[in-house]
């Protein structure tokens, strides 16, 4: 637990050498979910410049390669993370892949980081210029069968980070073009209710309580079989019986009692 809790210290605060080493150290002494550590050792890696030296000999494209190899089966069931990891990888397996933009930090909004990160300015800030980066690279690289994808996934979390930092209307303008775009997305559906509970967040923490309730709904029974079907679903009833709960209370804060 602890080399976990320190893997993602280190990632809130960019250290992506430091991060991977206790990926590694996972992949390695814990059985947990192999098929989770080695991805995030891969998303690691990919953070690396281009000057950066990678440890260990290991190389992001085999090591994202292996990842459906990994999978494990509890009780029957795979672990929804896992899963997750598996879908992400499979655009590795091309012998042309297409690089994922940013992994660690899509797979660092499955495991609520940025509600986490948002009570630091500097780290907020930081991780949004992060995000920038990667979005100005996917801009001027070829266009692929991912882009809509991976600048929605881009614009998602470039939206949580504007929010915790105050930009109100910007966040708001990004969650509302994934929206807009869904039917140009073609692999990560789980995008769309997403966007749709975190721009309801939003309008909750603005006390527009009946517009919040309409998306919540619509992001509830619109949308089947996504990637983290189940943890969306959690949070979209939490906030559902929060903002039914205290409808003509404008001061609460919904996103903050929402994972």
């Amino acid at each position: 637990m602890c080399y976990w809790e320190l893997m993602w210290c280190f990632t809130y605060k960019r250290q992506w050498k430091m991060a991977y080493f206790y990926a590694d150290l996972l992949s390695k002494e814990n059985t947990w979910s192999k098929a989770t550590y080695v991805f995030m050792k891969a998303a690691y890696l990919s953070m690396f410049g281009p000057e950066d030296y990678k440890p260990f000999g290991d190389d992001e494209v085999a090591l994202f390669r292996a990842v459906p190899s990994l999978k494990l089966k509890i009780a029957g069931k795979s672990l929804p993370t896992e899963k997750f990891a598996i879908r992400k990888s499979r655009r590795y397996l091309s012998p042309n892949p297409v690089p994922l933009p940013v992994p660690v930090l899509e797979m660092m909004y499955i495991w609520n980081g940025y509600a986490v990160i948002g009570k630091c300015p500097d780290l907020t800030e930081n991780m949004l210029e992060s995000l920038a980066d990667a979005e100005t690279i996917l801009e001027k690289s070829p266009a692929t069968d991912f882009l809509v994808d991976d600048r929605c996934m881009i614009k998602l979390l470039k939206g949580l980070c504007l929010k915790h930092l105050g930009k109100i209307s910007d966040a708001e303008d990004h969650f509302t073009y994934i929206h807009f775009n869904e039917k140009k997305i073609k692999y990560d559906h789980y995008l769309i209710p997403n966007a749709l509970l975190e721009l309801a967040l939003l309008h909750l923490d603005q006390g527009k309580t009946e517009e919040a309730i309409k998306n919540l709904e619509r992001a509830k029974q619109n949308y089947k079989n996504y990637s983290m079907e189940t943890r969306t679903h959690f949070r979209i009833q939490a906030a559902l019986h929060q903002a039914r709960s205290f409808p003509d209370d404008d001061d609460h804060s919904i996103a903050t009692v929402v994972l």
